[in-house]
């Protein structure tokens, strides 16, 4: 009996490398697209797949909504079914390619923004790019057959001017030992209305009030709704106990903090 396995490999942010007969298809550029708009606006752009591989090689095209969460996981819904998706807003052309080896092709999108004076912040979703598997005729496949298929997700970002609730909110904290290193976890919900890039970092004192150091998070990407973790590396604080303040700095004016009381044993 012929058993078929097949992975999927799913990029957001970042592009990775697999093996090249196995997924050859990929995304030329940026896998981000984001446009700050008004009522009535149409825009038009381009995505382009390159086929990596020695034969030629198909990519269906197709669209999802999305969010993250702090626990790590995502969802890839229908399309407009979020009341912050612009699916319904995209229109794109193919949504299915064969991609000569060696070759580039064009996947044509236009976003016509509604003539609505409602719409405020930041509206998303994904154009999906997903290599097909080749399928070997049966008298060609023996045992296991495993193949690695890769997708790559194009966030597709619209902001309606500078409009929008800008806030923040501090769901939780907590100090984890990790591969031997002190971590500090902080999780960090988008409440507003509007995309979030919040830089973030923590500020210990001691209960004299002394300043013992201030520590680096990384900025990341939050859109309404969802919610992102931040790590912190505390590994070279002494032991102690400690008041904390923890700072996101969202750019211009928005600034966000909470203070955190805890002890290192």
């Amino acid at each position: 009996m012929i058993r078929k396995v097949y992975y999927i490999f799913l990029i957001i942010v970042s592009m990775a490398t697999y093996d090249r007969v196995a997924a050859s298809i990929s995304v030329i550029g940026s896998l981000t697209k984001e446009y700050t708009v008004k009522p009535g606006d149409r825009i038009q752009g381009t995505i382009t797949i390159q086929n990596n591989g020695e034969t030629s090689a198909d990519a269906k095209i197709y669209q999802t909504d999305y969010m993250f969460f702090c626990d790590g996981h995502s969802e890839y819904g229908d399309p407009g079914k979020k009341r912050r998706s612009n699916a319904s807003w995209i229109r794109y052309s193919p949504t299915y390619v064969t991609v000569p080896a060696k070759e580039k092709l064009v996947v044509n999108y236009t976003i016509t923004i509604p003539q609505s004076d409602t719409l405020r912040g930041t509206y998303w979703s994904i154009i999906m790019i997903e290599q097909v598997p080749e399928i070997k005729p049966e008298a060609e496949q023996e045992g296991i057959s495993i193949k690695a298929i890769m997708r790559y997700g194009v966030q597709m970002i619209t902001h309606l001017g500078d409009s929008g609730v800008r806030n923040l909110r501090f769901i939780g904290s907590r100090l984890i030992n990790e591969d031997g290193k002190r971590i500090f976890l902080v999780d960090i919900e988008n409440t507003g209305e509007r995309l979030l890039r919040p830089f973030v970092w923590v500020e210990l004192y001691d209960f004299n009030g002394k300043m013992v150091g201030r520590y680096d998070g990384r900025k990341l990407r939050t859109y309404p709704g969802t919610s992102i973790r931040q790590r912190i590396d505390l590994s070279d604080v002494p032991k102690g106990r400690y008041k904390a303040l923890v700072v996101a700095d969202c750019g211009n004016e928005d600034i966000f903090g909470i203070t955190y009381e805890f002890a290192i044993q």
